[in-house]
């Protein structure tokens, strides 16, 4: 552990690992033509299509986390550079379905692979990719991404309190 770390909060060391690891894969995809949020998407995408879907944006949106409206951004600049196609879902026309195009399939590929070797690289000091010590910080990390995590019901229960 760095010196710096060792009396750090951890809401303070989430925040630094996860700007560490946006700011790697950033320069690792950029060669590739895609930002850090572009790769979660086309990476998304390609994992839910070898499962057989072809999801929408707000699907796409509540598997990545982020803001639909983002997705929606995203998947026109995807789709302007010829890696993603957007069509009309049959059964919602409001909605729109996402597919990669053969080149996004293949950028998307190379992409994966490259992060991949950085994600080797990160938990190696956990013992690897498929270390016991890694599949607990694998399963801790579920659990803080799974807890309710809402600023104005915390705000409500310090109102309490102070009454």
């Amino acid at each position: 552990m760095s010196k710096g770390s060792e009396s750090a909060t951890p809401g303070f060391l989430v925040w630094r690992l996860s700007t560490k690891w946006r700011v790697a894969v950033d320069r690792a995809v950029t060669p590739l033509g895609l930002t850090h949020a572009q790769y979660a998407l086309v990476a998304s995408l390609y994992a839910m299509q070898r499962r057989g879907e072809r999801p929408s944006q707000r699907r796409l949106a509540d598997h990545t986390g982020l803001e639909a409206l983002y997705v929606s951004k995203l998947a026109r600049s995807l789709e302007a550079a010829g890696v993603l196609e957007r069509t009309r879902d049959p059964r919602d026309p409001r909605a729109v379905q996402l597919a990669l195009t053969e080149e996004g399939r293949a950028r998307a590929l190379q992409a994966i692979k490259v992060v991949h070797g950085l994600l080797q690289q990160l938990l190696a000091p956990l013992g690897g990719l498929d270390s016991a010590r890694t599949r607990e910080f694998t399963r801790d990390l579920a659990t803080l991404l799974d807890a309710p995590l809402d600023p104005f019901v915390m705000d409500s229960e310090n109102d309490k309190e102070q009454s």
